[in-house]
């Protein structure tokens, strides 16, 4: 039957509830971009006593019961252990989250300059409704690396004395043919193009001599856009493009790169603004990038809060969920099933048959996300098995779409070892799916892991607007799930 979690909790424990949702909305701040998740991460596991892995290898280290090792890829994925008692061939138990979300990519050839406005291009990464991303404010993050090999990190938007940026819309006095379209056909990949100046860098007449003190009181950025015009004007080009030389001459003095080195930036448009409070009573949180850094961050956190643990403990944070998984960051590398032949070679069981039976006894769950039922849509759900806000953490069977296609779809026996355990804690859970069987479907990280034969099911909490620039999740549920993590850590067992 269900039971809304807010509704047994006590006094004490909304305080507890209302104090995880702080630290929680403090790290969607920190962490809109995977690099940024990494780097929040590390931070804290190292703070909290966990060493490197490769560094552990290089100095010829060991690792023994209570031991922490954390291993990053490419600064866009992480491994974190706990080191239990038991042999790491008996098998671990494992929560897999990913860190990246739905946004707009900057391309590398993306600067360019038309009707007076500087743009910057781009490419959808996910699955996203393009018509959102018009007329919102937006923030750009990333990094630009260099030649040199120099990292030019960046963050504009998100402090009130920052610019944002954003993308046109077409006005409604103009948009009769525009209304007439699909939602899906309203506005073009090709048109989410990124407005981020319109003010031209005028080069005055006595500026485009030879000897001009005025040189002297620019710039570097600015200079460089003088001497730039200087040049094509001797080889009897034609220097085009005001704004975007004003725009360069910006990216150089306040930030120091140069066009050419977008060739090697990975730069990602997110929408601008903190994480909030949703609702008078303020029992949800609204903010960007929940799907799934809701799961990643108490996935994180239950690896500290565990108590003794007799299997060791492992918590996945992974990149490219949302474009299947691809990629030497994806789920889909071999970057984990590395990590853990290097901590059994550590842990002294080095040898091919161990890492597989690790791999196959151990118990996952995959910490993912799952629709919240919308009243406003409830035909798009079967509500006898739909994911409530406010109902707990969800365990999802299976996923896929239409007959279940790509989905892991979790035994019975493990479903029944999981229900033991949160039941003996008092933990509130519920069941649900993604939508109605014909109607949609998604996926997440679950198939991959079970390819491995280890048991494993999708556990995460139901998201309002998944997907849309700010998603909706409720604090109750946040905080059931941080408590099943736990449990999980500390109590899961079964073996395939």
């Amino acid at each position: 039957m269900r039971q809304n979690a807010w509704a047994s909790a006590d006094h004490d424990k909304v305080k507890r509830i209302m104090a995880f949702s702080e630290e929680y909305k403090k790290f969607l701040d920190s962490a809109k971009t995977e690099r940024e998740a990494i780097d929040t991460l590390v931070n804290e596991a190292e703070a909290k006593g966990y060493r490197e892995l490769s560094a552990l290898v290089a100095a010829g280290g060991t690792v023994r019961p209570g031991d922490r090792v954390y291993s990053v890829w490419m600064n866009k994925s992480i491994v974190l252990f706990r080191i239990g008692t038991e042999k790491l061939e008996n098998g671990m138990n494992i929560l897999g989250a990913h860190i990246d979300s739905p946004r707009l990519d900057v391309k590398q050839n993306p600067l360019y300059e038309e009707g007076g406005f500087a743009y910057l291009d781009t490419h959808y990464y996910g699955g996203i409704k393009k018509y959102l991303y018009v007329a919102t404010p937006l923030a750009l993050h990333g990094v630009v690396v260099k030649k040199d090999g120099t990292t030019v990190i960046l963050s504009v938007g998100e402090d009130a004395d920052e610019p944002v940026f954003f993308v046109s819309d077409l006005l409604i006095h103009l948009s009769q043919e525009l209304m007439q379209k699909t939602a899906a056909q309203v506005v073009e990949g090709e048109a989410l193009d990124l407005i981020i100046g319109s003010r031209p860098f005028v080069i005055r007449k006595e500026e485009k001599e030879e000897e001009d003190p005025s040189l002297a009181e620019m710039t570097e950025g600015q200079r460089r856009a003088v001497l730039a015009e200087r040049e094509a004007g001797k080889e009897k080009k034609l220097l085009t493009g005001a704004v975007r030389r004003g725009i360069l001459s910006i990216l150089y003095d306040e930030y120091g790169f140069e066009e050419d080195d977008f060739l090697s930036a990975e730069l990602e448009i997110v929408p601008a603004g903190k994480a909030r409070d949703a609702g008078f009573d303020r029992s949800m949180v609204l903010a960007y990038g929940q799907d799934d850094r809701v799961c990643a961050y108490p996935s994180f956190r239950a690896m500290d809060e565990a108590k003794e643990l007799t299997r060791t403990a492992c918590c996945i944070l992974v990149d490219k969920e949302e474009i299947g998984s691809v990629g030497a960051t994806g789920m889909q590398s071999r970057f984990f099933e590395n990590a853990v032949a290097e901590l059994l070679a550590l842990a002294g069981e080095d040898s091919g048959l161990a890492l597989r039976r690790c791999l196959a006894n151990s118990c996952m769950l995959s910490s993912d996300v799952c629709s919240a039922f919308d009243p406003v849509y409830a035909s798009a759900f079967e509500k006898k098995n739909a994911g409530f806000l406010g109902e707990g953490l969800a365990l999802t069977k299976y996923t896929g779409s239409r007959g279940k296609s790509g989905s892991n779809d979790a035994n019975a026996e493990y479903i029944a070892h999981l229900r033991r355990i949160l039941d003996d804690r008092g933990i509130r859970f519920q069941t649900a799916e993604l939508g109605r069987v014909d109607l949609g479907g998604g996926g997440t990280i679950a198939y991959i892991l079970a390819k491995y034969g280890m048991n494993v099911i999708d556990c995460g909490v139901p998201v309002l607007n998944m997907h849309a620039l700010y998603e909706v999740t409720s604090k109750a549920d946040i905080y059931e799930l941080l408590l099943g993590y736990v449990a999980f850590l500390e109590e899961a067992s079964l073996r395939s």
